[in-house]
């Protein structure tokens, strides 16, 4: 978010720029084939106040492009780790009740995020060019809201107790979550929702 190690997200038209680079085509190809490779699950911060859950669900095709990310590791993990079809616990940060707030999917491979080439934006990265982008984005599309998961009631679900989310230090934008933490996440949205 703000602080510059946050994602944030904007309409998928407002970050349209995709040049076909060597970083973009680097990214693309060394990423694994989508064929009988496990669904890898993701935490991604998201500022409610830059944009919410809620706004996502509002979105055209509830999509949107997840860009303003400025670390180097969460990065990497968009660039080198995510797949079209990754789960994604979509997490309210920096606000006064932070928390899950819905359930949505990686819908597309890494592109550069617009964001760094606005001069306007305090994304603006006056180091990447077109040429060579040093950030990008992904496309995100909610699946499904559930009830929302604070987190202090996280902080007390055994089976989170790994999560990299809830570990002490713990500030990256994005995390991995293993599958048995997805299910208890899922499980617990669900089942509060009914």
């Amino acid at each position: 978010g703000k602080n510059g190690t946050g994602g944030a997200l904007i309409p998928k038209a407002v970050a349209s720029i995709r040049c076909a680079t060597a970083f973009f085509m680097r990214a693309r190809f060394s990423r694994r084939l989508n064929l009988g490779v496990q669904m890898a699950y993701w935490l991604m911060k998201s500022e409610p106040d830059e944009v919410s859950f809620d706004d996502v669900l509002a979105a055209p095709q509830k999509t949107v492009a997840w860009f303003g990310v400025r670390n180097y590791q969460a990065r990497n993990f968009m660039r080198d780790q995510m797949k079209v079809g990754d789960g994604v616990l979509f997490y309210h940060s920096s606000c006064a009740v932070p928390g899950v707030a819905g359930i949505a999917e990686v819908v597309s491979g890494p592109y550069p995020d617009a964001s760094q080439f606005d001069k306007k934006s305090h994304y603006y990265d006056p180091k990447a060019t077109p040429e060579q982008p040093r950030w990008i984005s992904v496309d995100v599309k909610a699946v499904e809201e559930g009830s929302y998961l604070p987190l202090s009631e996280m902080r007390i679900m055994p089976e989170l107790e790994d999560m990299v989310l809830l570990q002490k230090g713990s500030r990256l934008s994005i995390t991995p979550v293993t599958a048995a933490q997805w299910k208890a996440v899922l499980k617990r949205l669900r089942s509060a929702a009914k």
